[in-house]
This record gives C-alpha cells, sequence and structure tokens, in this order.
C-alpha cells in the first residue's frame, strides 16, 4: 500500500534589523531556501512513483540519480532552516558563563580562540557551510566545514550554529570580494540562544 506523502512547508523567520544584512538581501536568501524546499517535495514526489517500479537486480539509473540529488535539495532545506535560526538582530558575542560559553571553553580553550577559528573557515575561499557540531557521545564541540550542503557532515553529529558561505548569502549587500565584510556581519547577528538550545 503506498505512504502518504508528507509534504514540507517553508518556516517563517524575521530577518528584521540585521545589522550588515539587509532585508532585500534577506528576502533573495529566503526565496532561495524555498526553492530548496519545493525541490525536495518535489524528488519525493517522483522517488514516490518510482519506489513500486524499482528492482534491485536490474539498472534504474533515473531513480538513481534522483536519490542521490534528493540529499543536496533536502540538506540545502534543513541548512537554511539551521542558519535563519540562528540569526537575531543585535546578536553580539556569546554570553558569558552561558552553557555554550563554558562548553566552547572547555574545548577550544577560549571563546575568542574558538571564534578565530570558526572564522577563519568562513573566510576560506569556495563555497560551504562554516558548521560548529556537537559530538553526542563525548559531547565535545568541533568547527567542520561543509562543502556542498550533503558533503562533510559527520554522521551523528548535531549542528550547534550554522552558518551560510555560500556567495548568494552577501552579493545582494556586498561585491563577491568582500566575503570578510559579510563575515563580520553574519557573525555580530548570532542569536546565541538559539545556537545553545541545540546543544545536548
Amino acid at each position: 500500500m503506498p505512504t502518504t506523502l508528507f509534504r514540507y512547508q517553508a518556516q517563517p523567520f524575521t530577518f528584521i534589523g540585521l545589522k550588515g544584512l539587509s532585508e532585500t538581501q534577506m528576502a533573495e536568501h529566503y526565496a532561495l531556501y524555498e526553492g530548496y524546499v519545493k525541490n525536495t517535495n518535489l524528488l519525493n514526489e517522483k522517488l514516490g512513483e518510482l519506489r513500486e517500479t524499482v528492482d534491485a537486480a536490474k539498472p534504474a539509473p533515473e531513480f538513481s540519480e534522483l536519490q542521490r540529488h534528493l540529499g543536496f535539495e533536502q540538506n540545502g532545506m534543513v541548512l537554511h532552516e539551521l542558519f535563519f535560526g540562528n540569526l537575531k538582530a543585535d546578536g553580539g558575542s556569546v554570553p558569558s558563563g552561558s552553557k555554550l560559553a563554558r562548553a566552547i571553553e572547555a574545548d577550544f580553550g577560549a571563546v575568542a580562540t574558538w571564534e578565530r577559528e570558526f572564522r577563519a573557515i568562513l573566510d576560506m575561499r569556495g563555497v560551504g557551510w562554516a558548521i560548529l557540531y556537537q559530538d553526542p557521545t563525548s559531547r565535545r564541540l568541533s568547527n567542520h566545514w561543509i562543502t556542498l550542503h550533503d558533503e562533510g557532515h559527520i554522521a551523528g553529529y548535531r549542528p550547534i550554529l550554522v552558518v551560510d558561505a555560500w556567495e548568494h548569502a552577501w552579493t545582494v549587500d556586498y561585491k563577491p570580494t568582500e566575503r570578510a565584510k559579510y563575515v563580520a556581519a553574519v557573525m555580530g547577528n548570532i542569536g546565541w540562544s538559539a545556537a545553545e538550545s541545540r546543544m545536548m
């Protein structure tokens, strides 16, 4: 019996008052996110149609390619939700003495040391994501560069802070060569309580 198709909905986010990230920039970025939601639903729909015809003993190139592409689209959707969800006007610095600050200090020595490393990852050439993860086993925090939406994630790790480092994240407000200005702006708009709420 065919299962009922689950359809994802674009989540609402507020981008008013972000410093250095205009509402026009964020509206363009949100429209791109909506495309990931739409494509995730379309791929799931098409894969559902093909599921009944798949036979492991026969080549199924259409099914295979759609299944591979689903990871890119769906991770694009989820990562944007995490990124938008940890943006907040007047975000400021990691609150001193907070659970997140204490965890960062335990694993990096100091919040300033962690932030230098995280910003260095954001400053790297190429498209991708900078993500602060938590290992669910040791509870330790670590920074990672994710090249494409679906490449480089550490299986089972929890994303705590997610920042988009694709050029579409800043090219309405800044030139493609002004990545450093975007990094400074986005790090000033982090809602640390949202990031901390993702911790175990």
